[in-house]
């Protein structure tokens, strides 16, 4: 988290969000991936939401035992 940024969701933002919410039927994800893509930020999740989408790193999330 250290190397990470916090930004706040902002008015210019939320046009950007809305858009992708319906171009990839993300609806509250869209706000994290309108946030990277305005910031031109590398995305890496284990959401499998965001695992066919252009420009996301995506990684299978590891099942732990226990």
């Amino acid at each position: 988290m250290q190397q990470g940024r916090v930004v706040d969701l902002s008015v210019p933002l939320s046009p950007s969000a809305v858009r992708i919410s319906i171009k990839e039927n993300l609806p509250a994800d869209s706000i994290i991936l309108a946030t990277a893509r305005v910031y031109n930020a590398v995305l890496w999740t284990q959401d499998s939401d965001f695992s066919a989408i252009a420009g996301v790193k995506y990684t299978v999330k590891k099942k732990t035992s226990g």
